[in-house]
C-alpha cells in the first residue's frame, strides 16, 4: 500500500509552510529515522526524518515550493516490496487521519521568527511488523514517539493517540509529558493547551483597500506579511487583549555594578590570547533578574485558566532584534549559573539567533524576558508580557544624572527598568517586591557573586 507523505503542522498555528528542500528523489530507498527534506517555518528550518521504510515512489511537491498547505500531500513512498511505478499512480490525496506530525530536527540554515516549532513526519496506516510497532492492547506508536516516552518515564501504554488508526505520535507524547504524566488525551490536553496559549485568531483591522484610498496611486509599494511578521503581529494582539497588563517603574544606579564589571573583565583568564569571558551590563541584569525571581518565588508563575503554574528554576528570555522582527532566546535556570557562564551563552544564542539558526529548545517556553532598548539610546518603555510568561522586564539606557543625596546634588550613573506583568498572577505589590529584589542586586552587585 502507497505510504502518503504530508505536510505536517510544525506549530499550533501553522496552517501553511514552504517546502525548502528535499533531501532525497525519486527512486531512493530511505529507512527510518533518515532525514527526507528540510520545512521551513515562521522561525526554523526543521528536518523531516522518515518513519517508515520504503522506496520514493514520486515526489508531488517541488523543492522551494512556498504556501504548501499543512497535511497536504508532498511524495508518496513505496513500502518494501511493492512496486514503484503501482505506487506512483496509486499515490493520492491524504486523509486527514494521517496528518499528524512528528520527529523534526532543527537544521542551521536560515528561518523566520515567532511560533513554537513541533515535529513532522511520513505518516501510514499502523500493521502488525511495520515501524510504528504495537505497544499493547492494539496500540501503535510511533519510534519516536517511544523514545521520548523512554527518556521521560512516561508509560507509553496510558497515552491516547491522535495518528492514524490511534497511533501514539510525539505530539501525543509531548502532551502526557507536560499534564505530568501519562493521562488520557482529553484530560491533559486542557492544562497544557492553556499553559502553551496558541494565539487567538485576530479581528481583522481596517481593509487593505481602505487605507489605499487615502494615498496617492503610486506613492507607495505593498510588502506581503512574512510568516514572522504575522506571527509576532498576532501574538501581541492576544497578549494585549487578554493579559491585563501592569507597570511598575523604578530608577537604578550603576556605579556599584559598572565598578564590578570593569573589575571582572580586567581579571578574566586568556584563553588562545582572548579573555575567557567579557561581561556586558545585560549580562548583569539577566543574572540579577534570576536572582530576584528565586528570591520572590510567587512573581515566577504562569496564568492557565485551572492553575498558577508555579516554576521551580528562573529560566530568562532575552529579546533579540533580528531583520523582520524578533526572537528571544532563553538562558535556562539563570539563578544558577555565574555572571561567565550566562555571558558566553548568551553571546553564543545572540550569534545565533541572528544567524536564524537556534534549535526550538532554544527558544521556546522560559519564565520571564529581558527586553534591553538601552544599547539604542531608549531612555524607558514598557514591554509587552509574553505568554506564558508573567513577567518581563524593559530595560532603559543607563545615563549620567543629578540626584539629591543627604542634602547635596551628586552626579550617579542611573537607568530607568519597567516592570510589565500579567495583573491576573502578579499584582502591583507583588510586582513592586520583584522589582525591588532586582534594584538591590543592580545596586549591590557582589551579591550576584555569592
Amino acid at each position: 500500500m502507497p505510504i502518503n507523505i504530508t505536510m505536517p503542522a510544525l506549530s499550533p498555528t501553522m496552517e501553511e509552510g514552504n517546502l525548502a528542500k528535499w533531501l532525497v528523489k525519486e527512486g531512493d530507498t530511505v529507512k527510518s529515522g533518515d532525514v527526507i527534506a528540510e520545512i521551513e517555518t515562521d522561525k526554523a528550518t526543521m528536518e523531516v526524518e522518515a518513519v517508515d521504510e520504503g522506496t520514493v515512489a514520486r515526489i508531488v511537491v517541488p523543492a522551494g515550493t512556498e504556501g504548501v498547505k499543512v497535511n497536504s500531500l508532498i511524495a508518496v513512498l513505496a513500502a518494501d516490496g511493492e512496486d514503484v511505478a503501482a505506487a506512483a499512480a496509486g499515490g493520492g490525496s491524504a486523509p486527514k487521519a494521517e496528518a499528524k506530525a512528528e520527529a523534526p530536527k532543527e537544521v542551521e540554515k536560515p528561518a523566520a521568527a515567532a511560533a513554537p516549532a513541533a515535529a513532522a513526519s511520513v505518516s501510514k496506516p499502523a500493521s502488525a511488523g511495520d515501524n510504528g510497532e504495537r505497544v499493547g492492547n492494539g496500540l501503535f506508536s510511533s519510534p519516536l514517539a517511544r523514545r521520548i516516552a523512554k527518556d521521560a518515564g512516561i508509560d507509553i501504554k496510558a497515552i491516547t493517540g491522535s495518528g492514524p488508526h490511534g497511533r501514539v505520535v510525539k505530539s501525543d507524547v509531548e502532551k502526557a509529558v507536560a499534564s505530568g504524566g501519562a493521562k488520557p488525551a482529553a484530560a491533559a490536553a486542557a492544562p497544557a493547551a492553556a499553559a502553551s496559549a496558541a494565539p487567538a485568531a485576530a479581528p481583522k483591522g481596517i481593509s487593505e483597500d481602505a487605507v489605499l484610498k487615502l494615498f496617492e496611486p503610486g506613492s507607495y509599494e505593498l510588502v506581503p506579511h512574512d510568516g514572522m511578521r504575522k506571527t509576532i503581529a498576532k501574538r501581541l494582539q492576544e497578549s494585549k487583549q487578554t493579559i491585563p497588563h501592569f507597570y511598575v517603574s523604578v530608577d537604578v544606579e550603576l556605579d556599584a555594578l559598572l565598578a564590578l564589571r570593569a573589575q571582572l573583565n580586567d581579571s578574566a583568564p586568556r584563553k588562545e590570547d582572548k579573555p575567557a569571558y567579557k561581561l556586558s551590563v545585560n549580562d548583569m541584569v539577566i543574572k540579577a533578574m534570576a536572582l530576584a525571581l528565586r528570591d520572590v518565588p510567587d512573581a515566577n508563575v504562569s496564568w492557565t485558566d485551572s492553575n498558577m503554574v508555579k516554576h521551580k528554576h528562573a529560566d530568562v528570555g532575552v529579546a533579540v532584534s533580528i531583520p523582520g522582527g524578533l526572537i528571544t532566546p532563553i538562558i535556562r535556570s539563570a539563578e544558577l549559573k555565574t555572571l561567565s557562564a550566562i555571558s558566553n551563552e548568551m553571546k553564543d544564542l545572540g550569534k545565533r539567533a541572528k544567524e536564524r539558526k537556534l534549535k526550538p529548545e532554544e527558544y521556546q517556553g522560559g519564565t520571564t524576558a529581558v527586553s534591553n532598548m538601552g544599547m539604542m539610546g531608549v531612555k524607558n518603555f514598557a514591554a509587552v508580557v509574553n505568554p506564558p510568561h508573567a513577567t518581563i522586564l524593559a530595560v532603559g539606557a543607563g545615563e549620567e544624572r543629578v540626584v539629591v543625596k543627604k542634602g547635596e546634588m551628586v552626579i550617579v550613573n542611573a537607568m530607568t527598568v519597567t516592570l510589565s506583568t500579567d495583573h491576573r498572577c502578579v499584582d502591583g505589590a507583588l510586582g513592586a517586591e520583584l522589582l525591588g529584589a532586582f534594584k538591590r542586586y543592580i545596586e549591590n552587585p557582589m551579591g550576584m557573586l555569592v
